[in-house]
C-alpha cells in the first residue's frame, strides 16, 4: 500500500505536527458519527502492535489491518490551501474529500488541537 503526498499536504501534515513526536495512521472512524464512517488521519504516540505501515514520500503512515479494505493500494493525498481538510483518492475515484486530522496523542490531551473527527469545522 502507498499514498503519494503533495506538496502542500506535507506541509500541513508536518505543521499539524506542532513539534512534537507523533505517527500519522489513517483510520476508518465509525464511532458516534451517525453516518457510515469517515475517513481520519490520526496523530498517535505509537503506531500499535498490530498497524501495518503505509509507504508515502514523507513519512510512513500506519494502518489497523483490519481497516485496509476501505483503503487502495495506491492512493494519493492533497489537499486546497483554503480548505481545513485533505482529498485522498485512488485510480478508482474520490475515497473521502473531507478527510480530517485529530490529534489523539498524550501532548495534546486537553489542549485544543484534538478534535472530534466527525465535526465540521
Amino acid at each position: 500500500m502507498h499514498i503519494q503526498i503533495t506538496d502542500h499536504a506535507a506541509a500541513r501534515l508536518t505543521e499539524s505536527l506542532n513539534d512534537q513526536p507523533g505517527y500519522f495512521k489513517v483510520f476508518y472512524d465509525t464511532e458516534g458519527c451517525g453516518c457510515n464512517g469517515i475517513i481520519v488521519i490520526l496523530l498517535i504516540d505509537e503506531p500499535a502492535a498490530l498497524d501495518e505501515q503505509i509507504e508515502t514520500n514523507l513519512v510512513p503512515f500506519y494502518v489497523d489491518p483490519k481497516q485496509q479494505l476501505n483503503l487502495e493500494q495506491q492512493m494519493k493525498l492533497d489537499s486546497e490551501p483554503n480548505y481545513a481538510s485533505f482529498t485522498l483518492s485512488s485510480d478508482a475515484g474520490v475515497l473521502s474529500s473531507n478527510v480530517r486530522v485529530r490529534d489523539i496523542r498524550a501532548v495534546a490531551a486537553g489542549s485544543s488541537s484534538a478534535s472530534d473527527a466527525c465535526s465540521l469545522k
